[in-house]
């Protein structure tokens, strides 16, 4: 009988169709392979969803496969089974997430392994020991090439790069060697490993307080039991900031690792990669090659090497920002997401998953233990440990006793009224003050600025002109580096003019002020010290940005001034002041998650200083330091913030109360987005169950963004497939013009 195989063509489209598998390949063809077909008059590459299902087409009529392009799959049916999770919930079509799943390195086929010449010796040696012993007279070079070979790697191809960075100038030596029929030059594949160049040295697990004890104990319990006969809940560890938490999860991974299965771990930021690479390959030093990293800043040859690497079951470990999530690993023992409460977990181009959330249904669909990890829980994994749907396990001390920060506000209104020259001072006297101790100590200081650039914006003094972007409705930022302002949102720049191009006078000033001017401040200030500033500006150069973190661990650097890459994750230990510059700067976002968000971020920014031996202090300027956020950070009570936060959420019937769906309809043309959106809201309503709750649709808070004018309607409901279902309807029955796109965000993070 002839078997059939369900393809999904790659392309913008879902196109899905059946086909014939030939005798030939029909063993070696499974769920989730890479094959060449025929579609009209064309080859094209496409992915094996199913096989052999039920099909009113006669198999016998069905073309053929043309050829299968891999030797084996590449996604495990468990893939197969979470990408079509993801298609239906984020309502989806399912080619677009395997585009997601599969690397474009791999899915293009333009990328293959890289290969270098080796050199490998004959067995048994042809030479006897009296010609060996000649060639010690004869051919010294032959002889010392043959030595370093036998004492080696006599088993194994040597790459010549290898022999000649020990042995300068040993080609001819080689040659020669091959022509005696002592040794064979072939080619030998070369992993790109990101990193190759380093050096790890083995580290011992700590000993564990009680409470981490007590939640790898936990964890442990659930991961001997793997596979379970049902999926177990997710932990989420709550624990605060130098707690441990990294430990019980070095922990948990050997117990993993010991029972023969992998293991998965998901970063929010590629900030935090380099350190926590290094921890990891530190603590599993003996099987470091076997640890694979995954993130945006590899090229597309080291990513297509370390993806195959796991696909080919040569990795145990997967480290990686949100796409790892999709790491084609068997035998999976155990996925942590560290950070779970970041932003950056949420994909904001089309599919708009959640790592997070997929990591939990990927562990449902595993069998396997899922464990979130954050000092500050969003509040949607916060309420599911409440209720019961996530086991909660609590780390409220420091590792071996050390004490949290003690924070202190600065409030920047009386620094207003201490002005220097006319100008409000950007460092408050405490923190410079403070900054001059620890330096004098030979400490360490973190700068937290969320904003980069020199100046926000550039404002004429005598009409009020501002520099706008044309195609954003923002003002574009001054970078000093290269004497251009920006947009932040869409990338367009222009030169600073001299004049104020409306009124053409010349009393146009910089307003505001980013990381760039803040460096400046800093090099006047503290002159003589060392400091790096760390923002998506200053570390463009691969790696450069593992090397600044490394020279500011060893010391190198007295001040490290940064973004949101440095606020989370790294661990310091000469560092005691953190100081945060303007914690009001996502404070008034329109956005119900404002609060939420500046908690989190303040906390874990303050949570790098006093990891080491002596107390940290933070500093936090603000210009209103009564706001709930900041006092509750002030105190590290997360308890108290979650407490005063949900109700608000519960009343105003927000996350994560209801799901929401945000819908974007976008436009060159403003009153062509609005019409269109007031369509849609309009064939909408009628569509929608009444449990759903609608928003009129409104301008965007961002209204104009990259020349697109944006015009949202909100959906609430305790069910996502209550407003999916509707929705998808309408939009197949509703025509807009060619230039509006709409956009559908399932449980979206950000509202701009």
């Amino acid at each position: 009988m002839t078997l059939s195989a369900s393809v999904l063509i790659d392309g913008p489209r879902h196109l899905e169709f059946s086909y014939a598998i030939p005798d030939d390949v029909a063993n070696h063809v499974a769920i989730g392979s890479r094959v060449r077909v025929p579609l009209q008059n064309r080859s094209a590459f496409g992915t094996i969803l199913a096989i052999g299902e039920e099909t009113q087409i006669d198999p016998a009529s069905l073309k053929p496969l043309t050829a299968l392009l891999d030797d084996q799959p590449v996604l495990t049916p468990n893939l197969v089974q979470l990408a079509r999770w993801i298609a239906a919930y984020y309502s989806t079509a399912l080619e677009t997430v395997i585009r997601s799943v599969l690397p474009e390195a791999v899915r293009s086929n333009s990328h293959s392994f890289k290969k270098r010449k080796a050199a490998q010796l004959i067995s048994p040696c042809p030479l006897d020991k009296v010609q060996i012993d000649s060639l010690q007279t004869r051919a010294p070079r032959q002889a010392e090439v043959l030595a370093f070979l036998q004492s080696h790697s006599p088993d194994s191809p040597t790459f010549l790069t290898t022999i000649n960075k020990e042995i300068p100038g040993a080609a001819p030596a080689l040659k020669a060697l091959e022509k005696k029929g002592v040794l064979t030059l072939t080619d030998k594949v070369a992993p790109r490993d990101p990193h190759a160049a380093d050096n790890f040295l083995q580290s011992n697990p700590l000993p564990l307080n009680p409470q981490q004890a007590g939640a790898l104990h936990s964890i442990s319990q659930h991961i001997l039991s793997v596979p379970a006969p049902s999926p177990p809940k997710p932990f989420l560890l709550h624990g605060v900031t130098g707690s441990g938490k990294t430990e019980v999860y070095l922990q948990a991974i050997q117990k993993v690792l010991d029972l023969n299965q992998t293991a998965l771990v998901l970063v929010p930021e590629i900030a935090l990669t380099p350190q926590t690479v290094e921890r990891f390959k530190r603590r599993f030093a003996s099987i470091q090659q076997q640890i694979a990293v995954l993130h945006s800043h590899l090229s597309q040859g080291e990513r297509f090497d370390e993806w195959h690497k796991i696909n080919q079951k040569n990795a145990r470990v997967v480290i990686g920002a949100r796409s790892a999530i999709f790491a084609p690993l068997n035998r999976l023992g155990l996925i942590i997401v560290d950070e779970e409460h970041e932003n950056s977990y949420k994909q904001e181009n089309p599919p708009r998953y959640h790592a997070r959330d997929v990591a939990t249904v990927r562990g449902q669909i595993e069998k396997c233990p899922v464990i979130l990890g954050s000092a500050t829980p969003s509040l949607e994994s916060w309420h599911n440990a409440q209720r019961g749907k996530y086991h909660l396990l609590t780390l409220d001390q420091r590792a071996d006793d050390r004490k949290l920060p003690l924070i202190r506000v600065a409030d920047m209104r009386n620094e207003a009224r201490k002005k220097k020259d006319g100008i409000p001072s950007l460092l408050s006297e405490h923190l410079r003050i403070a900054i001059l101790k620890r330096l004098d100590q030979n400490e360490q200081v973190i700068l937290f600025l969320n904003r980069r650039g020199f100046a926000t914006s550039l404002v004429c003094q005598e009409c009020g002109y501002v520099c706008q972007c044309r195609h954003c409705s923002v003002p574009l930022t001054f970078h000093r580096t290269d004497e251009k302002l920006l947009c932040h949102i869409c990338g367009f720049q222009q030169v600073a003019p001299a004049k104020c191009p409306e009124c053409h006078s010349r009393t146009i000033r910089f307003s505001g002020y980013g990381t760039q001017k803040i460096e400046d401040l800093l090099h006047d200030e503290f002159h003589g010290h060392r400091i790096a500033r760390v923002d998506a500006d200053s570390m463009r150069r691969k790696n450069e940005l593992r090397d600044t973190l490394r020279d500011f661990k060893a010391r190198k650097i007295q001040i490290l001034l940064g973004t949101q890459m440095i606020a989370k994750g790294l661990h310091f230990p000469n560092v005691t002041l953190v100081g945060i510059l303007n914690a009001d700067l996502g404070l008034h976002m329109p956005d119900f998650r404002a609060g939420e968000r500046t908690f989190q971020l303040l906390t874990q920014v303050a949570g790098r200083a006093g990891r080491g031996d002596r107390l940290g202090e933070v500093i936090v300027q603000t210009h209103t330091p009564q706001h709930p956020a900041i006092q509750f950070a002030r105190h590290h009570d997360y308890h108290g913030f979650a407490e005063q936060e949900l109700p608000f959420r519960k009343e105003f019937q927000y996350p994560p109360y209801l799901h929401a769906l945000l819908i974007t309809v976008r436009s060159p043309h403003e009153r062509r987005a609005q019409f269109s959106a007031e369509t849609l809201a309009k064939r909408l309503r009628p569509a929608l169950p009444e449990s759903v709750l609608v928003t009129d649709p409104l301008p965007s808070p961002l209204v104009k963004a990259a020349g697109q004018f944006r015009f949202q309607i909100m959906l609430r409901s305790p069910s996502t497939k209550a407003m999916t279902d509707p929705l998808s309807q309408v939009l197949q029955e509703l025509s807009f013009p060619e230039d509006v796109l709409v956009v559908p965000d399932i449980d979206p993070y950000s509202l701009m």
